[in-house]
C-alpha cells in the first residue's frame, strides 16, 4: 500500500480527522509539518491556494478540503467502511459533517478555541472576552443540536463509526480545555459519553496534539 502524506500544522482539528481516518484504515501515512506563519508562503499556496490545512498527497495526487479528503480515503481504502450503506444514515452523516464545517467551526470554534487555546498558548495573546461572549449564542445552538442528533445512538450515523464522528470529535475535544465546556458540552451527557468513546479509540490516541507535535519535530 502506498504512503499517504498529510501536510498540516500540528493541532489542526481538521488534520486530526484525516490522520485518525488513516489510522482507522490501518494505512501508512507520514506527517509533513507546515510551520506556523507559513501557510501564505508560495510553497504552501502551491498546495492549497486558500492557505489552509490539511493537504493530502497520495500516489502523485494532491487534495485539499477535509471532507473531500475523508471521502477519498473511504473510497480508496474501502475497509473498514466509514460511510453507511443506508441512504438515510448516509444523509445523517453528511448533515453532521456540514454542521461541523459551517457552524461548529465558523463563528464558534474559530473564535472560542482561538481566544482560549491557540492565541494564549501559541501566540501569547490575552483572550478577547467580548468576542467569546458574542460567539456563545451560536455555540449553544450548535452543541444542543449535536446532542439532539446524536440522541441515544453510539455514533452520529447510527451504530457504527462514520466520517462524521471522526470529523466532529477533534473540534469538540478542543472545547474541553475551555471554561465554556461547562455550559456547552458538559450538560449533554450523551455528547460527553460519545466524546469519551471517541477519545478512547486508538486512532484518536495516535493523533493527539502532543503526538502530532512529536511527529512534526521528528520530521
Amino acid at each position: 500500500m502506498s504512503e499517504f502524506i498529510v501536510h498540516t500544522i500540528p493541532g489542526s482539528p481538521f488534520a486530526r480527522s484525516v490522520m485518525a481516518a488513516l489510522e482507522e484504515k490501518g494505512a501508512p501515512w507520514r506527517l509533513s509539518p507546515v510551520a506556523p506563519g507559513t501557510m501564505r508562503s508560495a510553497e504552501h499556496l502551491s498546495r492549497h491556494p486558500f492557505g489552509r490545512v490539511p493537504v493530502l498527497e497520495h500516489d502523485g495526487f494532491s487534495l485539499y478540503e477535509t471532507q473531500a479528503i475523508l471521502r477519498y480515503l473511504d473510497r480508496v481504502l474501502p475497509t473498514p467502511a466509514l460511510s453507511p450503506s443506508d441512504n438515510k444514515h448516509l444523509a445523517r452523516m453528511d448533515r453532521v459533517m456540514n454542521i461541523n464545517d459551517w457552524y461548529l467551526f465558523h463563528g464558534v470554534g474559530d473564535v472560542i478555541i482561538f481566544h482560549r487555546v491557540i492565541g494564549p498558548q501559541l501566540m501569547g495573546l490575552t483572550p478577547d472576552e467580548p468576542a467569546i461572549a458574542a460567539a456563545m449564542p451560536k455555540a449553544r445552538t450548535v452543541f444542543a443540536e449535536l446532542a439532539r442528533l446524536l440522541g441515544e445512538q453510539p455514533f452520529f450515523a447510527g451504530d457504527a463509526l462514520s466520517l462524521a464522528d471522526l470529523l466532529v470529535a477533534p473540534g469538540v475535544a478542543f472545547f474541553t480545555a475551555t471554561p465554556e465546556w461547562a455550559e456547552l458540552g458538559a450538560p449533554h451527557a450523551n455528547l460527553v459519553a460519545w466524546l469519551t468513546r471517541m477519545e478512547a479509540r486508538p486512532s484518536m490516541k495516535a493523533t493527539t496534539w502532543e503526538r502530532v507535535t512529536e511527529l512534526a519535530n521528528a520530521a
